[in-house]
């Protein structure tokens, strides 16, 4: 017996010892007591290393409590194996995933301690395969459930085992609705019959329309891929299908900008001499499919064919080579075709195959030879160009240049074909050619003057292009003219501006200085004509002064009105107007100079003309002031006929014209070319027997011009002259309602001395406050007098005025700045209508004043009749007493 049972420990020492797996003996506290060698290898360690340590030491503490709780079970005997899978730690660091099997052993008697056998084998390459398997399987659950193209499988029948959720967003079903079914009625009719055919061939890919659940094709590119079993049944069909639909457009775009671009290809098996072309080949020859004429050459023009025949010889040799040729259409007619061409070769190098595309190139080739021709005509246009012209390559060289450019440096053509540049430029700006002129137009700015044989420099005027051929810089142009003579006339042209600057503001000036005494002589003759008893010698003589100030006055608007035309500060009001009340505002103002001398002024409408056009009626009134004023002027008896027509219009535009005869002295034909002219007169200085500038015609060309017109003198019959103009103006498509104020009865009664107003005079000028406060106080107002604009500011805080007439320029400060004070600190119900008096008569000035705050404006010399005007707007504003 107890042989028996050496025999049986040698046997287990035998199996303990070569066992393929791990196994350990190990105490209930966990330390291995004993461990096998195969147990060491797996670890990587020797017995007495592992006999020193316990499972959780070599383990990872996740699984320690999972062990604890295993040792525990067997303790208690809840069952009699407990397995776990774990890691355990190698030597090197790294883990070993094993199976561990846990069997506890009792021991022989109550005094020997229990211990656990252990038996470990080495999963890693399971556990790492089921991994694998596992994120396999997610990665494949992950394309499936996320692909964008439809992956689905069937059995043999036809009947859809599975669909992906993306089915969804390209056709608009659920998987559901197309799980379990064949679904041969969500396909095209016309593609029925290829999707039978190609359903179950293995790898086939093919092209057909599904119905989308809204009703509309989509276009589907579909891979199948046969699953059999080992018989070579069929058990399944995996299909992948992706939304083609805008590639399908892409392709039938693609086909018929081919077909637009008059582009086919063909195949040509060199060693059986057989070709094959596509439809647009035939098309392009103008063949039926199929049928070449026995005689392939005819179909090569006549001078072509040699040329044709040795390139295709020689192609054979080439992977790659083009041909250009003219076809001979069966009409007799001419296409140019351009073939390219693909060659493969045998093993010998033989050629065996040619692929090939041919385009219909008739229409480039035509503007190819027109491109020849203006190549042609810019060579003949740089030779004889008026500027120097130098063509240029990539490092700046000089290619070719022409005869102004030998002028322009004094070496000839050959001396500088060749050279750089900057032997004429400098080398600091070759730079700016090179780096910067195609991207940057400015560079040329740099290139200011060329360098002459003689040494000296010749300002130039540079433009510099680049030369690109197949969208590539190949080098530059370089334009260059000789501003020499233009500096000096831009130099003249400056002073001659300055000049002109210098007179306008000189003219101005004076405007100013000469209005200011001048509303002393204007106003104190227009207060004793209307305030002074006066016998009829005395009225004579007041008024002679009086009209002698209105024609000094009259002059210095034509001065200023000349002066501002020059210097282009004249602008155009646009506003609607009607043009016959117009015309009549201004023959009313000249009908009494008429009468003075019997003459009668008759009007004439040719045409209907529009009720509304828009544009400056001042200046249209200015225009017919000046030239019926001279019809009256210099006629002594008979008429002044004016006429308007209605031309045809364009450009969306009343284009009026107007004209004006009279019977006067007339005009000698010499005097004619020079009427539009400053300063002339027809009459000599000498012997003249009229007042005037000079001005008003002149005034009036430059007026017409900038109404987009003309004017002219036209012959007559028998005596006196015609003037014709014509304007352009914007018409109103839908007249607007053009609301004339009509004043109120009680705004037109005279005014008694209760309706007296208290009005203050900001005026640094005595006589001109002398002037305005007997005016005011005439009509039986209260004046009280500030001779600057301090002074206003004070008074208008410490009293109530009803209106304040507020010169515009006053010492310390001036009428716009106290205007802008006022308006900021007085409440509004305390504030004054304030009148700016201005002896300017500039454009702008009126706007200047009303922005600053002003209610209204008059210029100098006052008139007692444009003050009473104003009162009454200031009444009517105000709703003064």
């Amino acid at each position: 017996m107890q042989n028996r049972q050496v025999d049986h420990y040698a046997s287990f020492e035998q199996i303990y010892t070569y066992a393929p797996i791990g196994m350990a003996i190990m105490s209930v506290d966990g330390v291995w007591l004993k461990v096998n060698p195969a147990f060491c290898r797996m670890l990587d360690y020797t017995e007495h290393d592992l006999t020193a340590l316990s499972s959780q030491d070599m383990t990872p503490s996740a699984y320690h409590q999972a062990e604890k709780e295993g040792i525990r079970s067997l303790l208690n005997g809840d069952f009699p194996v407990y397995e776990l899978d774990k890691p355990y730690y190698r030597r090197d660091g790294s883990t070993v995933f094993v199976s561990l099997h846990l069997t506890l052993v009792a021991g022989h008697n109550d005094h020997s301690p229990s211990y656990i056998l252990c038996h470990v084998q080495d999963i890693s390459r399971r556990e790492a395969a089921e991994r694998r398997l596992e994120e396999i399987e997610e990665v494949y659950t992950l394309i499936s459930e996320h692909a964008l193209d439809i992956i689905s499988y069937s059995a043999p029948d036809g009947i859809i085992r599975y669909c992906s959720p993306s089915v969804r967003e390209l056709l608009g079903y659920e998987p559901e609705d197309i799980v379990g079914k064949n679904n041969l009625d969500l396909y095209h009719p016309q593609d029925l019959e290829k999707i039978m055919t190609n359903s179950s061939a293995d790898n086939a890919l093919f092209t057909y329309r599904v119905l989308h659940k809204d009703g509309h094709y989509i276009w589907l590119e579909t891979t199948t891929k046969i699953i059999r079993d080992e018989q070579g049944q069929i058990l399944k069909i995996l299909g992948i299908g992706r939304d083609i639909t805008e590639r399908k457009k892409n392709e039938d775009k693609l086909a018929e900008a081919q077909r637009i671009a008059a582009l086919g290809s063909w195949d040509w098996d060199v060693v059986n001499n057989e070709v094959t072309m596509t439809d647009q080949v035939w098309r392009i020859l103008n063949l039926e499919p199929g049928k070449f004429p026995d005689d392939r050459l005819a179909l090569i023009h006549p001078d072509d064919r040699e040329h044709f025949t040795n390139q295709m010889m020689e192609g054979k040799k080439k992977e790659y080579f083009r041909t250009d040729f003219r076809n001979l259409q069966p009409d007799g007619s001419i296409k140019y075709l351009s073939m390219r061409v693909s060659v493969s070769f045998d093993e010998s190098g033989n050629a065996i195959w040619m692929n090939g595309v041919t385009q219909d190139v008739s229409e480039s080739k035509i503007v190819e030879m027109k491109l020849q021709e203006s190549i042609e005509r810019y060579t003949s246009l740089k030779k004889y160009n008026h500027d120097a012209v130098l063509s240029l390559n990539l490092e700046g060289n000089i290619i070719n240049t022409n005869v102004m450019a030998e002028k322009l440096t004094g070496y000839s053509i050959q001396q500088m074909v060749g050279r750089n540049i900057a032997a004429f430029i400098g080398a600091d700006k070759l730079g700016h050619i090179l780096s910067s002129s195609i991207d940057d137009t400015t560079a040329e700015q740099h290139i200011n003057a060329f360098i002459h044989k003689a040494g000296h420099s010749v300002e130039v005027l540079t433009t510099i292009a680049p030369i690109i051929i197949n969208q590539q810089n190949r080098g530059y142009y370089i334009i260059a003219k000789d501003i020499t003579d233009q500096k000096r006339l831009m130099i003249a042209k400056e002073a001659a501006e300055n000049t002109n600057k210098a007179k306008s503001e000189f003219l101005a000036m004076m405007s100013h200085e000469i209005r200011t005494p001048m509303n002393g002589v204007i106003g104190m003759t227009d207060l004793l004509l209307e305030s002074t008893s006066l016998d009829a010698v005395q009225r004579e003589y007041i008024q002679i002064i009086s009209k002698s100030g209105s024609t000094l006055l009259s002059i210095i608007n034509d001065i200023l009105d000349f002066s501002k035309i020059e210097s282009g500060r004249a602008e155009l009001q646009e506003e609607p107007f009607n043009i016959l009340e117009c015309l009549n505002e201004t023959l009313g103002i000249l009908h009494p100079k008429a009468q003075e001398k019997n003459l009668t002024i008759h009007t004439l409408v040719r045409n209907s003309l529009p009720e509304l056009v828009i544009g400056d009626s001042d200046r249209l009134k200015q225009i017919l002031m000046n030239l019926v004023g001279n019809a009256i002027k210099f006629t002594e008896q008979g008429s002044i006929d004016v006429s308007i027509e209605r031309l045809p219009d364009h450009d969306r535009h009343a284009v009026l014209q107007f004209k004006v005869k009279d019977t006067g002295i007339g005009i000698a034909k010499e005097n004619i070319s020079h009427l539009f002219e400053p300063f002339y007169r027809v009459d000599d200085f000498m012997t003249r027997k009229t007042e005037g500038t000079g001005l008003g015609l002149a005034i009036s060309k430059k007026l017409v011009t900038l109404l987009g017109g003309d004017i002219r003198v036209e012959p007559t019959d028998g005596q006196g002259s015609l003037f014709a103009f014509t304007v352009h103006f914007p018409e109103v498509a839908q007249p607007s309602s053009i609301q004339k104020y009509e004043p109120e009865a009680e705004a037109n009664r005279p005014e008694t001395a209760q309706e007296a107003l208290k009005i203050l005079i900001a005026e640094d000028n005595k006589v001109n406050q002398f002037v305005l406060q007997k005016m005011l106080e005439s009509q039986g107002h209260q004046t009280w007098i500030a001779e600057n604009g301090r002074e206003v500011i004070q008074m208008a805080a410490d009293e109530h005025y009803d209106i304040i007439f507020m010169d515009v320029q006053m010492p310390v400060m001036n009428g716009l700045e106290a205007t802008k004070l006022i308006r900021k600190t007085l409440p509004s119900e305390q504030r004054p209508f304030i009148i700016a008096v201005t002896a300017n008569a500039l454009k702008g000035d009126q706007e200047k004043c009303l922005a600053a705050g002003m209610d209204a404006y008059m210029s100098k010399p006052v008139k007692t009749s444009v003050i009473i005007e104003l009162i009454k707007e200031a009444r009517r504003q105000k709703i003064m007493p």
